[in-house]
């Protein structure tokens, strides 16, 4: 069970796009859900480290999520600089999509935010139109 407790949040993305589907939860309930998937694609997933190394190659150390690099400190460093600094994107997305679990992982954590912001919207949508 110990290696499974790494992958809770594949099972929170399943039951997202679930509780989109069939309109079963409520907009708040979607937007805990959406953000802890976001949380986990982000911070915690299991991906390749695909920081950019002295050679020009992605690193294929593992590591935790999108933004955080592998073991060595330097690369945990580089990952989060590459999403600030905008010169740096294209490295950034090489390494987004360079394999299928790092494709899943982002297209995960891409469908997480934008359902955070839909359940945001119909969250306020639902309170103005309370309020009139």
């Amino acid at each position: 069970m110990k290696g499974l407790g790494r992958y809770w949040g594949y099972l929170a993305f399943v039951i997202l796009i679930t509780a989109w589907w069939t309109r079963a939860a409520g907009p708040v309930a979607l937007l805990v859900l959406s953000l802890l998937v976001t949380a986990f694609f982000l911070f915690q997933a299991p991906v390749w480290c695909c920081a950019v190394n002295r050679d020009g190659s992605l690193c294929r150390n593992n590591s935790s999520g999108l933004l955080l690099g592998c073991s060595k400190r330097q690369r945990k460093w580089q990952k989060l600089r590459m999403t600030i600094v905008p010169h740096a994107w294209r490295q950034m997305n090489r390494g987004l999509w360079a394999s299928p679990r790092e494709a899943l992982t982002t297209l995960g954590a891409v469908v997480a935010i934008v359902s955070a912001l839909a359940a945001t919207a119909i969250s306020v949508a639902g309170q103005v139109s309370g309020k009139a």
